[in-house]
This record gives C-alpha cells, sequence and structure tokens, in this order.
C-alpha cells in the first residue's frame, strides 16, 4: 500500500516534487497571490503548508480559524501546486502551555522547558497528545478530500527528551512490555551492581540528573524509550489522518545524524522516509556526509525513492558563521540528492520572514525580491527538476553495504564508563564510507535487521553494542561467502549493555579468528609503526587491542612499542568467506588502501574506476532505462567521463556519445536505455 501511496503522490505532481515550506499566515492575503505568480515562474509545483500554524489555526481552545487555510488552499490548487499539509503539533500555543504548564517537558538538570522556541512538549503527556490528536482530527475533517492535498505531513523534526512525571509512568509501561518482569529487568539492567535492584515498578522513573554516573543500561532503554515515544505521538497523528482517507501518503522529517530517534523503527511506519539537510557551505567537503545521508535515507525504507523535505538555498543563520551558497553549490547539492534516491527538491522556506529566529535564514525567495541570484537560481533548479521527470520512482543497486544501528551509537556516547569515552559514531561511520564514495562505489546502509543477502561486502564501523540478532545476521553473511570489513571495539556488549562472556570481542570472536586480551587506548599524541605482510607500511594512533590469534592470521603487525610483534589488523577465513578486523586506528591512507583491496577482492569493481574523487558518479534506474548522474564538486577542474553508447542529456536535451564533459561546478544527467 505504500508504494501505491508514492506512486499516485508522484502522479499527482507530475514527476519530481519542487517547492519549499510556505508560511502564509505570516502575511497578508494581497502576497499571497504575489508568492503564488513567483511559485509558478520558480515552477513549484509542492508546498509544506501550516507547519507552524497551530496558533493561527486554533487561536483559543476549541476556537477554530480555518477561513485563511481555505483561501491558500484554494488558490494554491488554481494555480497547479500541490499541498503537503501539516499538522502543527510541533509548536503547541501559548494558550495551551500557560493553561495546562506540566506540558513543557522537563529537562534532565530538572528545569523546566519554557515558551518561545519549539517542541515544547513532553510527548508522553497525555494533555498534549488529547490537543494533538484535537487539532489532527479538524484538519483531516476539513482537508482530506480537498484538491490541493497531495501528501501528510505530520508535526516537524520530533525531537523533544522529557524527564517529566509523564514520561516516568510512560517509561514504566514501556519497561513492563519490554521485560515482563522486575525479575528480567534487574538482570537486563545489572542493578545488584551499586545496589540498584527494584522490587516495585512504581521505584523506576527516567533517569534523573545524577550526582555522578548512571546506569548504562538504564540510560539505554531511555534512549529507546524516548525514541518510541515521540513515535507514539507520530503514528495517533497518522492514523487519524489516514481514517479520513487512505491513498494520501503520510510521512513526517527526520534530521541528518539526528540521535534521539531510531529510523530504522520509524521509517517502517512511514510510507517514505523524508530528511532536512544543511550542509555547511563553509566546509568544501560537506557533501561527503551529505552523501551518506542520502544513501541511509534511501535505504531506510529498502531502496525506495526518498523525499528531500529541506535544504537551504543559501545561508543558514544557526551557526557562528553563516555562509552563503556559492553559485551553483545550491543547484549541485540539489541534483546529488535526486542522484541518490530523492524524489523531491524542497526548500525552508519559500519567503524569507521578516522576523523570528530565522529572519536570516536563506529562502527561495530571499529579502532581495525576485530579481536577485538566489530566486534566479531557484527558478533555473526549477526548470531542470521538471526536465528530470522521468528519473521519479527509480531505484540504484550497490554490492556493499554499510552498518548504520541507532543502538550501538546510543551504546557508543550516550553512557559513560567506556576504555575511551571520546567515541564519534558518525565521524567513524563517515570515516568507512569515505574512501568507499570517493572510488565511485555504490553503497547501501542497512540495520542489524536488514537483508544482506544482496552484498558482497559488509562495512561495520565500532558495532560495540550488537543484540544477538545482529551479530548472527554479521555471522551469517560472512558464513554464506561475503566479506566483511570490522572496526576495532566491535561484538562487545549485549543489548542489554552488559559485556559479552568469553572474551573480547564477545559476539565476534570466532568471526575474527582472535582473542582481545584488553583494549589499550592510546595516549594523547601516541603513534604506533605498522607494517603489513606484503611490505607495506603504515602509522596508527587512538586505540591498540592486545590480540592473541586463533584461526586468524596477520595482515599488519605492530613493529615498535609493547604490542610489537602483535596484530595489528586480521584476516580469517569464516565459512566461505573473508573477515578483515582492524583492531587500530589505521592513518586514512593505510585504511582506505584496505577497504578498498578487500572491496576488488571480494568481486566488486566501480563502474566509473579511474575518475577523479571530485567528479561524483550514481545511477537510478528503471526496467528501461538509466539515469547516469555525472556531478562535478571542483570549482576549478573540468571532468572528462568516457560512455559506451548513446544517450540524452536530460538536462540540456543534447544527444551524447563517446564521452561527457563535465564543467567545474557542473553536472549532467544522462538517460540510456538498459
Amino acid at each position: 500500500m505504500t508504494d501505491h501511496r508514492m506512486h499516485a503522490f508522484r502522479r499527482r505532481i507530475g514527476g519530481l516534487a519542487y517547492g519549499g515550506d510556505y508560511n502564509p499566515e505570516q502575511w497578508r492575503p494581497e502576497i499571497w497571490r504575489e508568492d503564488v505568480r513567483l511559485m509558478r515562474e520558480a515552477g513549484v509545483n509542492l508546498v509544506s503548508l501550516g507547519v507552524f500554524a497551530w496558533a493561527s489555526l486554533e487561536p483559543e481552545p476549541g476556537k477554530y480559524e480555518f477561513g485563511w487555510l481555505d483561501e491558500v488552499m484554494d488558490l494554491l490548487h488554481k494555480n497547479g501546486i500541490g499541498v503537503n499539509l501539516a499538522t502543527p503539533t510541533a509548536a503547541p500555543p501559548v494558550w495551551l502551555t500557560h493553561k495546562h504548564p506540566e506540558v513543557f517537558p522537563v529537562m534532565a538538570d530538572g528545569r523546566r522547558f519554557g515558551f518561545g522556541n519549539r517542541l515544547h512538549y513532553d510527548p508522553s503527556s497525555p494533555i498534549y497528545r488529547e490537543y494533538a490528536a484535537a487539532i489532527t482530527t479538524r484538519l483531516a475533517e476539513r482537508y482530506s478530500y480537498h484538491p490541493a492535498l497531495v501528501m501528510w505531513h505530520i508535526s516537524n523534526e520530533y525531537g523533544p527528551t522529557a524527564y517529566n512525571e509523564a514520561a516516568s509512568v510512560n517509561f514504566r509501561l514501556w519497561l513492563r512490555r519490554r521485560y515482563g518482569d522486575l525479575q528480567a529487568l534487574n538482570d537486563a539492567w545489572s542493578t545488584r551492581f551499586w545496589g540498584q535492584v527494584y522490587t516495585g515498578w512504581d521505584q523506576i522513573a527516567v533517569p534523573e540528573h545524577p550526582r555522578t554516573w548512571m546506569n548504562p543500561s538504564r540510560i539505554l532503554d531511555f534512549k529507546r524509550f524516548t525514541s518510541d515515544a515521540l513515535l507514539e505521538c507520530y503514528i495517533a497523528e497518522r492514523d487519524i489522518v489516514r481514517s479520513y482517507r487512505t491513498d494520501i501518503p503520510v510521512l513526517t522529517n527526520f534530521m541528518r545524524f539526528y540521535r534521539n530517534a531510531d529510523y530504522w523503527r520509524w521509517a517502517e511506519e512511514e510510507d517514505a522516509a523524508a530528511l532536512d539537510i544543511y550542509p555547511d557551505p563553509a566546509d568544501p567537503g560537506s557533501h561527503v556526509p551529505a552523501a551518506f545521508q542520502f544513501d541511509l535515507f534511501r535505504s531506510l525504507k529498502g531502496g525506495r525513492p526518498w523525499l528531500l523535505m529541506e535544504q537551504a538555498a543559501s545561508a543558514v543563520s544557526q551557526w557562528k558563521l553563516n555562509v552563503v551558497k556559492e553559485p551553483g553549490r545550491m543547484r549541485l547539492g540539489s541534483l546529488q540528492a535526486v542522484s541518490r534516491g530523492a524524489d523531491s527538491v524542497m526548500f525552508f522556506q519559500w519567503r524569507a520572514g521578516r522576523g523570528g529566529q530565522e529572519r536570516f535564514h536563506s529562502a527561495m525567495l530571499p529579502h532581495s525580491g525576485p530579481d536577485s541570484r538566489t530566486f534566479r537560481e531557484v527558478a533555473d533548479l526549477g526548470r531542470e527538476v521538471r526536465l528530470l521527470s522521468p528519473v521519479a520512482g527509480t531505484t540504484s543497486r550497490a554490492g556493499i553495504a554499510v552498518l548504520f544501528d541507532w543502538n550501538g551509537w546510543w551504546g557508543l556516547e550516550e553512557v559513560a564508563g567506556l576504555p575511551r569515552n571520546d567515541f564519534s559514531y558518525p565521524e567513524t561511520v563517515m570515516r568507512h564510507y569515505t574512501p568507499l564514495w570517493e572510488h565511485h562505489h555504490a553503497v547501501d546502509v542497512v540495520s542489524p535487521r536488514s537483508d544482506l543477502n544482496p552484498y558482497k561486502v559488509l562495512v561495520v564501523p565500532n558495532a560495540y553494542l550488537i543484540d544477538d540478532e545482529g551479530a548472527e545476521a554479521v555471522t551469517a553473511f560472512a558464513r554464506a561467502g561475503g566479506t566483511v570489513l570490522m572496526s576495532f571495539f566491535s561484538g562487545v556488549v549485549d543489548a542489554c549493555n552488559r559485556v559479552r562472556p568469553d572474551g573480547y570481542p564477545g559476539a565476534f570472536r570466532r568471526l575474527i579468528g582472535a582473542k582481545i586480551d584488553e583494549y589499550w587506548p592510546a595516549r594523547p599524541g601516541e603513534e604506533f609503526a605498522v607494517r603489513f605482510s606484503g611490505g607495506r607500511t603504515a602509522t596508527a594512533s587512538w586505540w591498540r587491542e592486545d590480540i592473541h590469534l586463533e584461526t586468524g592470521t596477520a595482515l599488519a603487525t605492530y613493529t615498535d612499542g609493547l604490542l610489537a610483534g602483535r596484530a595489528a589488523v586480521v584476516a580469517n577465513s569464516f565459512g566461505s568467506g573473508r573477515v578483515v578486523y582492524f583492531a587500530t586506528l589505521l592513518n586514512d591512507d593505510a585504511f582506505a588502501a584496505t577497504v578498498l583491496e578487500e572491496v576488488r577482492a571480494a568481486g566488486v569493481r566501480s563502474r566509473f574506476e579511474g575518475l577523479p574523487a571530485h567528479l561524483e558518479c550514481t545511477v537510478r534506474e528503471d526496467e528501461r532505462h538509466e539515469y547516469l548522474f555525472l556531478l562535478n564538486h571542483s570549482a576549478d577542474l573540468t571532468a572528462t567521463v568516457p560512455l559506451t553508447g548513446e544517450g540524452t542529456d536530460l538536462l540540456t536535451g543534447t544527444p551524447v556519445t563517446g564521452e561527457v564533459t563535465v564543467a567545474p561546478l557542473g553536472a549532467a544527467v544522462i538517460q540510456r536505455a538498459r
């Protein structure tokens, strides 16, 4: 049914969606008509409407004012612009928080979150949920069959963590469902340590701000609970709008590298994954983590197209330094998202606001009006997005998978008491992903529950915490002939954050063919010399492991220090497969070379091998065509790509044979018969 709803959405939109957040409640009605005229000029076919409009829709409890929204919806439909209608529940009105201050979230330090921002609610609050359901119901009653409606947008960027009494009540219910009885909970949380044994459910609360350290298993379960409590809010509103009409897709917008919600669980409840992303224009390499996020969001729904829901047309306003996107960068980032599976290019927001926190956040229509660089680039991109309509609904294939797991992320970063307490899971993941991106390998992102059969190589970055099912999936992948590339400090604890028995690395001892006696974090500035079995040398830092080989062999060894002669990188044959385990942090070049050698040995080839790293090369395809995206991220260098067969550049309509030349900051999208 999800595929049916998204197919209907693409049919109603006419291909790829193009537009942004629209906030007409902030403007006079005569400006609405000017907005719509300029939207048509820019090629806009979709706007997200009403995201923060609760106070405008319900200015007093139970008093609704829909007239302005009726007029805007009618105006948009008359001009051929679809509406992604939001429930406005991310921004409860002041009358609600004044009447019921208990809906404000209490923060970890015991202070109450006040009014004046957004997301100022406890997701477990029954009062908040009641009022959220009421406004959602009224919107669904009124607009479910409005001809402008093409999608429902539930709330916005879910994220608040609350330490209220209501949260404690809901936490206890969640724990009872998870564990069944107190004995199982006490065992899972290892509560006999420090005498924390619970004898009644009412004794359990959310983790209050402690004087020193907190039970790590309790913190882990609280992170899981917080994600699920927010998801309950989403599902409640989704089910309301779906009860009125079932053929309209329903989703909410996620964020890049966001830690408070397990998007694997959330994606199961969405008709499509949707991403808000703001790469920093001041970072010349920001397009690489953006590419990973795009691959992740394509993968969240099993390779189905996803939606780019928000990005900036130029500068943002939330950082210490907010530089503009130089000419061509906005276009290139937008096409990058489409190249990696997005079926939309959306912005925050349509018209730049005169006041409020984000008054200097760029917009499709900036303060300088339509006679501006930004608007001209927006209108030019709108024309190109229409030209790319054949790409809508197409998919991608990959032979390499990278494991990304929110539970493992929480285990590494949310708790203390580890050999090092300065892990960055996103940085680790990007270190594994970047050499694959630079060498134009197609990559999917997987969870411990994903189907691994389509892949030849599985990359496992710092899987410190992994449950039994996930550990068995990785093991079975290798046993069946796959290549596993695994980094240090993996397989250490179970789903309850308890150290696995039988020595490190617990879940993966047989897989890597070695036992680890101790973890040896490096001192600041400490480096180690490493030599590979083929004679290549490297340096390592940050981390070492005292490894004792069992069935594995040393692919590289330390040549100095107390661990001289011990393995720094281990290779092991397992079943029909191969496992390479990095027991230290190799320097970037040596690590990349090793990863790429193993990928090649596993039989995975990039069809773009030999092309420069600044030229991003990706493919989307359907039954009849493939769409080759060539994106030049260099502002100085031209790139030439040899082609076999014939094709057409959709952006120019030009037939292509032999080769394609891509100018600096240029792009080509070649349609070819499969």
